[in-house]
């Protein structure tokens, strides 16, 4: 991808952020971040090389690299400001580069398009937008209907499938801006569920949700994962990060880390991401602490 390439429409209904990618500064070369088991034949499901983003010459990610093997749930980590939801637009083009290159499955997005689901943050969506939860859901087929096919009565009944499958079905006709928080992330987390994509984007969807639409957001992305997709989910929440994903990238501006949580998660990589001392407990800590509490 090249920073004077053409822009692409995307739906009223959210908010594309136009960065200025005039950024004169000489690149450093980038170190290999490939999985040993990466060939031509076989890519991983997500290759990003040297991607630069910039607001006003300012650099807001800078020569990232990252390898997203296949079947992987991972969390994007990383402080206020750090450059997250950047990093996940630049990604499917909702905001240009300065530099750099992403492929899906080894493809170009423009190319993979109809295999990668996209559920924004909350705060990217107009909810003054004049549509109910159903019509929502079901602009997640347009991508394969295409600009000028209308959809039919397969397309609703996969969007009421969607919406049944995370609770939300009898909210169905409700306009989006009359749903809670919560119920509105379950709905776009149905969106993305009826491009029946390979590769998920999802931008804090646990964020702002109570306990129990938390645990159901989880289970559907195990489900999704244990189905063979890949997906990759910016977290705010430091201390379940080891309990739902498998893997982790920690991103401040540049990529600290990346892979699995084991070897990466780790109190030297946290520290480094987040500048000092992370107040954070380990799932078995917080047990420990909760067992100390009752006695």
């Amino acid at each position: 991808m090249s920073a004077g390439r053409s822009r692409r429409s995307v739906p009223t209904l959210f908010h594309r952020t136009d960065p200025t990618t005039d950024l004169d500064a000489t690149m450093p070369p980038a170190a290999s971040s490939h999985d040993a088991g990466e060939t031509i034949e076989n890519p991983p499901a997500l290759a990003v090389r040297d991607l630069t983003v910039a607001y006003r010459n300012e650099p807001v990610l800078w020569d990232i690299d990252l390898t997203v093997p296949r079947g992987t749930l991972m969390a994007v980590v990383g402080p206020n400001g750090a450059g997250k939801t950047t990093f996940i637009q630049a990604l499917i083009d909702l905001v240009d580069p300065a530099a750099g290159q992403v492929r899906f499955f080894g493809e170009p997005y423009d190319a993979a398009r109809s295999r990668v689901g996209y559920v924004p943050q909350r705060g990217s969506v107009d909810w003054d937008f004049p549509t109910n939860a159903l019509d929502v859901v079901m602009m997640g087929r347009y991508g394969r209907l295409g600009w000028f096919q209308r959809p039919g009565e397969e397309e609703r009944r996969l969007a009421r499938q969607a919406l049944d499958r995370v609770g939300m079905l009898e909210y169905a006709d409700r306009q989006i801006r009359q749903l809670s928080g919560g119920q509105q992330q379950r709905v776009f987390l149905a969106r993305a569920l009826v491009q029946d994509a390979d590769f998920y984007l999802m931008d804090e969807p646990l964020q702002g949700v109570d306990a129990t639409t938390e645990r159901a957001i989880i289970d559907i992305l195990r489900e999704l994962q244990s189905r063979g997709c890949t997906l990759l989910v910016v977290h705010h929440d430091l201390q379940t990060v080891p309990e739902y994903f498998d893997h982790v990238m920690l991103l401040n501006v540049r990529r600290i880390a990346s892979g699995p949580i084991e070897s990466t998660f780790t109190d030297d990589n946290l520290r480094e991401t987040y500048g000092g001392r992370v107040g954070f407990l380990r799932p078995q800590d917080r047990r420990a602490r909760m067992e100390e509490g009752k006695s």
